[in-house]
């Protein structure tokens, strides 16, 4: 069985409704939603539909388990919570440790920068197969988690909430009582900075765009670590010559919608980060096929064979950035970048870069990010240090 299934927005009554299709309890923050019985679906196939709404209620409270408003939440009282009865044993007790970490998570973020007061989860069903007592279920989980800022705050340049979009691959087990079982969540997270919601640390993987240059650059300029956040950022010079609202506008346009113009790398933060730069104004350079190994160089082309390591390889875009083509300035403090400014990411400090991402929005001094691998959408500069406060950082002005 293989068909897409539109995404929509959870709600406690549907997700109660769905969980009883299938011969499970409600979900614990369905409070208000009555006791069902199971009906003779569960013993059958399932329908990818009903699949696709036990998802959205598993990612929704795993979502809202983040969040720190007032209030009981999810995970966190006593007793086994409905929705990991309805997980396999071993996912079930994977689950309460992550929801433990998640919440543990929330309050970090909390103590960073307020943390978020609630959550927002739609999820879209790319595939469905089911095979004997086995369901695969691939999905697109696209969440909102709600910034602490009044909507006076918001009007006046806060941003409303971060945004992420995740692939995930579930897998559900069909129980000896017909009852089809959680048993597996991948999250196809990718390396990069990992969404709010989930608790595994960065995977630096070699990217493929990028690659070992023909010179040798010598040590890097401008490495920082965190500081004490600074409110005071550095303004850009007047009459610059390239275009920042556009990197920012191609940013929110493009952070989850790609842009079919360009071919998507398996790690595709730089390359994302050059259509940027692009938008607002950055002019190729070189383009022959024996050009794209040298830093020098920055180009686009038909195929990978015809495209510059610099334009999709964060270590190699740093290179051209600032020392080639002189078209970024490395800043004394990660906190005093401005709009359309780029944050580059070495996670554990082997002086290769690792990921790159661009500030979309800036409020009271506080830069926030939007990235691809993983995408996400305005995620606070304060919260990406409290993850990954370890990391060296490298804040490049445009």
């Amino acid at each position: 069985m293989k068909r897409r299934v539109p995404g929509t927005r959870t709600s406690a009554a549907t997700v109660a409704a769905a969980l009883a299709v299938l011969g499970l309890g409600a979900p614990a923050f369905a409070e208000d939603a009555a006791p069902q019985s199971a009906s003779s679906a569960s013993e059958s196939t399932p329908d990818s539909a009903a699949l696709k709404q036990t998802a959205e209620a598993y990612l929704q409270t795993r979502a809202e388990t983040v969040t720190t408003a007032s209030g009981p939440r999810p995970f966190q009282a006593t007793g086994a919570p409905s929705v990991l009865s309805a997980a396999t044993a071993p996912m079930a007790a994977r689950l309460r440790s992550e929801f433990a970490a998640l919440a543990q998570k929330g309050q970090k973020y909390k103590e960073a920068d307020g943390g978020y007061t609630k959550a927002e989860v739609d999820v879209t069903v790319t595939d469905a197969t089911t095979d004997g007592d086995t369901s695969t279920v691939n999905i697109v989980e696209d969440g909102r988690l709600y910034l602490p800022f009044t909507q006076e705050e918001v009007a006046a340049g806060a941003p409303e909430y971060e945004e992420y979009s995740l692939p995930h691959t579930l897998k559900f087990n069909r129980a000896a009582d017909g009852k089809w079982l959680l048993a597996s969540d991948k999250a196809h997270t990718s390396g990069g900075v990992v969404p709010s919601t989930q608790v595994t640390e960065p995977v630096v993987v070699e990217e493929d765009g990028g690659g070992t240059p023909e010179e040798d650059e010598g040590e890097k300029e401008g490495r920082s670590t965190p500081m004490s956040p600074m409110v005071s950022v550095t303004p850009k010079a007047a009459g610059a010559r390239y275009n920042y609202n556009k990197m920012v506008a191609y940013a929110d346009k493009h952070w989850r919608n790609y842009n079919d113009a360009f071919r998507k790398y398996s790690t595709d933060c730089t390359n994302f980060i050059s259509q940027v730069v692009y938008a607002g104004g950055w002019d190729p350079k070189g383009g022959a096929l024996i050009d794209r190994k040298k830093n020098k160089y920055w180009f686009y082309g038909p195929t990978t064979l015809w495209t510059s390591y610099t334009w999709a390889g964060a270590e190699n875009w740093y290179w051209f950035a600032k020392k080639h083509s002189k078209r970024t300035k490395i800043l004394g403090s990660i906190w005093h970048m401005g709009i359309a400014d780029v944050l580059q990411a070495d996670f554990n400090r082997d002086n290769t870069i690792d990921h790159t991402m661009v500030v979309t929005k800036l409020y009271r001094g506080i830069p926030y990010l939007t990235y691809h691998t993983s995408n996400t959408h305005n995620k606070s500069l304060k919260k990406i240090v409290a993850d990954y406060s370890g990391s060296w950082w490298y804040a490049h002005r445009t």
